[in-house]
């Protein structure tokens, strides 16, 4: 795990190592000052001339100087070396998720995620700069203040053979106990931001159904839930701090004690100097204890956060590239081989099973169907969105595990029923198609999409500004800009996946008038709940659980298929019943 995470280290290598020496200058300086000190005094006790006073005098000034600017040098480059290392896992495990498959993102969910690129990632950037300061700092402060509390001190040192032990102990008891805690507090916070993701993003829904009371209690509750596992592993964690007082005190009560008895009694070979440099050198090893044992502590809280970055960091995707892939498609042809597809391995039962198709490049496929019936799923296998459980799926002819994924998916466009729409202009929209498109290209698009008209009746045109997710907009005019976009592909194959839903039936039939002029020898699939969608299609797919019942002209589905029939008179009888 902690290789995995300091791959992200990079070209902040150098200020990690440049913290790590200033630092040991730091710490050593501050162990040379009480000794210097130490013996400054027994000398003054001698009658210390007072340029041997003053020159000494000024190399602990010296010494102080140095020691603060090592200190202000190591702050420095620490914090550059920890908000870098931030700033890398951030990014790398954006690139990551990039390359994940539809399953690798149902097996995090999206609110996982973004816990773990904010909240895991800001724990491990604080664990990070604790170690290359303190977690240096301390061990070294310790190592340096025993030997010279050894040296000066003599069987003064042996406090601290009493004291250590006390101390593990107790560090070993907060982390059994805290460590359950914090590691199910982290889980509740991907609830309580799943809870938050899906508040914000059905806020219409929640105040059409008045249930903002409910969201409130819920989220109330996920709160509450983080609040109790947090004050439980606090309250555990707070048991360490007062244990390093009373170690801390129990020091230089012993010292004091001890050792002024020893110089009072001028036994053991110990003077007041030195009496001083033992209650500094002391100090030194509980303070560095205690640090140490607050770094213990925080990285005990954010070891579960590490795991969790490292997870996403780790993770493979299972839609991989083959050794030597194609990255031409030479037409929109489209073949279904037996296929069958099941979008988890522990599923019993198929979404898709035994799917035969051929389709022509430049056909017009409608495939409908009812709820669940496995119509999004079929289209979503084309563009290696998912990978077929059994069987294949060609496009031009070749598997479409042979292609380049990138490439595959660039010849590909999909309009979907619920389409995103991204903060910017409309003009910035309409280009994730094109990024090269000319503004003439833009309106020409829009017109096939019948959407110019109403761009143009606002203010700004196409300079509009579309707010987050496109709430400036109606749902039919975010399909239509959708479409646009797609059309600007100029794909070899384009999907509309129920994507004129909420548009009138005149727009939907001059929609697909301008498919035919536009893109002729594009392959367009149509879902599609309205008959009148796929009426004229050259090819009509009916699914029902997950398999194909009848395909044919619409013509031939008449007289061979009852499903087809019954939908076609439910609707057109509905029709002739309203007018």
């Amino acid at each position: 795990m902690i290789k995995t995470l300091l791959k992200s280290l990079r070209e902040y290598k150098r200020p990690a190592i440049m913290s790590f020496l200033a630092i040991v200058g730091e710490v050593i300086i501050e162990c040379l000052i009480p000794f210097i000190t130490a013996d400054l005094i027994e000398k003054i006790q001698q009658s210390l001339e007072m340029s041997a006073l003053l020159r000494t005098g000024l190399t602990l000034v010296v010494m102080a100087f140095v020691s603060l600017g090592c200190g202000g040098y190591a702050g420095y480059v620490s914090a550059k070396a920890a908000a870098g290392f931030a700033k890398n896992l951030r990014t790398d495990m954006f690139d990551r998720i990039q390359n994940f498959s539809f399953e690798n993102i149902d097996r995090f969910s999206s609110a996982s995620l973004v816990t773990r690129m904010t909240t895991d990632v800001n724990n491990a950037q604080m664990s990070f700069m604790m170690v290359i300061r303190t977690a240096v700092r301390s061990p070294l402060m310790f190592i340096f203040a025993i030997v010279m509390a050894a040296r000066m001190g003599g069987r003064l040192a042996l406090t601290f053979v009493v004291v250590i032990p006390v101390l593990a102990a107790g560090l070993f008891f907060v982390s059994r106990k805290a460590m359950p805690a914090f590691h199910r507090v982290f889980k509740k916070y991907d609830k309580l931001n799943q809870s938050v993701e899906e508040n914000v993003r059905g806020m219409r829904v929640v105040k059409g159904f008045a249930r903002e009371d409910y969201e409130k209690q819920k989220f109330g509750r996920a709160a509450e839930e983080i609040r109790a596992d947090f004050t439980k592993a606090e309250r555990i964690v707070a048991f360490n701090n007062p244990l390093m007082q009373a170690c801390l005190y129990f020091n230089m009560v012993f010292i004091l004690a001890v050792g002024s008895r020893l110089v009072i009694n001028g036994t053991g070979g110990i003077g007041v100097g030195q009496l001083s440099a033992m209650l500094t050198y002391g100090f030194q090893v509980l303070m560095s204890l205690m640090m140490l044992s607050m770094i213990y502590v925080i990285l005990t809280i954010s070891l579960e956060s590490m795991r969790r970055i490292a997870e996403v960091l780790n993770e493979e995707s299972t839609l991989k590239n083959p050794a030597d892939p194609v990255k031409e498609i030479p037409d929109g042809s489209i073949v279904f081989d037996n296929v069958n597809f099941k979008y988890s391995q522990n599923a019993q039962n198929c979404a898709l099973e035994g799917v035969n198709l051929r389709i022509e490049s430049g056909m017009t496929v409608g495939v409908i169907g009812g709820t669940g019936s496995g119509k999004s799923t079929l289209v979503q296998l084309i563009p290696r969105l998912y990978d077929v459980t059994e069987g294949s799926i060609s496009v031009g002819g070749l598997d479409v595990r042979k292609y380049d994924i990138s490439s595959l998916r660039d010849s590909v466009a999909m309009v979907l029923q619920k389409n995103q729409l991204f903060s910017g202009t409309i003009k910035d929209n309409l280009r994730w198609g094109n990024e090269q498109a000319t503004d003439e290209e833009l309106i020409e698009a829009c017109k096939l999409a019948q959407a110019h008209d109403f761009i143009s009746a606002f203010p700004d045109g196409y300079n509009t500004y579309i707010e987050q997710g496109g709430t400036n907009v109606s749902g039919g005019q975010k399909q239509r800009l959708c479409i646009a976009r797609a059309l600007l592909k100029k794909p070899k194959i384009l999907i509309l996946d129920d994507s004129t839903s909420a548009v009138d039936t005149k727009t939907d039939a001059q929609i697909r008038m301008g498919f035919k002029q536009y893109i002729p020898e594009t392959t367009k699939i149509i879902i599609a709940q309205r008959i009148a969608s796929v009426q004229e299609a050259d090819l009509i797919v009916i699914l029902d659980n997950g398999r194909v019942v009848s395909q044919g002209t619409h013509d031939e589905l008449m007289r061979t298929s009852t499903i087809y029939r019954e939908i076609y008179e439910e609707q057109t009888t509905g029709r002739d019943d309203d007018e």
